[in-house]
């Protein structure tokens, strides 16, 4: 077998505990097919609660790289991909080291790795297996689940970007993925690059996938789940019971949903001709959400 030398991709703000939990899981992995180096690059967002200086103190191979606080997380994972490709950062030796960025160990995969993520044990062997099995224009995707054990990042089908449940034994076909733990062959970056910058929260790992697939390439969810992501359901948002259509447009079309011109970029390029009602879909039905429940209280 081949070597394999992964760039992982990671961000940070403001999370400390769990980079570093993060970071320990990957540091943890078993399994790996002998002589599997690893560089990691990690980009922080302005933290204020001391990330970087830990990560710099507990992993001293990981290169850390500082940015300002308003750096979006798709353009701080486009800078970590950069970094990667220039070969800087990281020592050698540690299971976390080795740069394999640089010229003598040029990556074979990215993998995307969110930092609120924590690896099971084989997630990496697992993923690395089934990339080996799909072949090199493979994107292979990650199942998370929360403390519940359920599934609440994985692979994407459909219009609706319904969530792909990871098989036991074999992998699933999906249209795109979650952007937590996503490995990237480098036949696929050559063909489909990094996340696009006209997504700068969220999208630009949906965007990716369906770039990927206009380019031939399949992406598959490995079977089982590669990881966990800490604490219970995320916040209602714009489902929030009890707000009214101004805040619940106002949430829906918040970063941390659906802003309107990256979903308009979306739409316009993945959904066509159905994009003009794809792209009011969600804002309809979180107004009428609101109004309703509203009616009902």
């Amino acid at each position: 077998m081949h070597s394999v030398h992964l760039a992982v991709l990671m961000t940070s703000h403001d999370r400390r505990a769990r980079t570093l939990s993060a970071l320990r899981a990957l540091e943890e992995q078993r399994g790996l097919p002998a002589g599997t180096t690893l560089g990691v690059h990690l980009v922080d967002t302005g933290s204020t609660d001391g990330t970087p200086e830990a990560v710099r103190l507990r992993h001293p191979a990981v290169e850390v790289m500082s940015v300002d606080a308003d750096t979006p997380p798709n353009l701080a994972l486009r800078i970590a991909s950069r970094n990667s490709r220039s070969g800087g950062g990281g020592g050698g030796g540690g299971p976390l080291g080795g740069a394999p960025g640089g010229p003598t160990h040029p990556w074979t995969h990215q993998l995307w790795l969110d930092d609120g993520v924590e690896l099971l044990p084989d997630a990496l062997a697992n993923l690395l297996r089934t990339a080996g099995a799909a072949g090199p224009r493979a994107v292979v995707v990650g199942a998370v689940r929360n403390a519940y054990g359920d599934t609440v990042y994985s692979g994407r089908r459909g219009r609706s970007l319904a969530l792909v449940e990871p098989g036991e034994h074999r992998p699933e076909p999906c249209d795109t993925y979650d952007g937590r733990v996503v490995l990237v062959p480098r036949a696929v970056y050559d063909r489909v690059g990094d996340p696009d910058k006209a997504f700068r929260h969220r999208l630009g790992d949906y965007d990716h996938g369906r770039r990927a697939r206009r380019a031939g390439v399949s992406a598959l969810v490995a079977p089982g789940h590669a990881g966990e992501c800490g604490g219970g359901p995320g916040a209602p948002g714009s489902r929030e019971p009890g707000i009214g259509v101004r805040e619940a447009l106002r949430r829906v079309t918040s970063a941390q949903e659906l802003p309107l011109r990256p979903w308009w970029v979306y739409c316009l390029r993945h959904t066509w001709p159905w994009a003009p009602y794809l792209m009011l879909a969600p804002y309809a039905r979180a107004a009428a959400r609101a109004s309703l429940g509203r009616l009902r209280g």
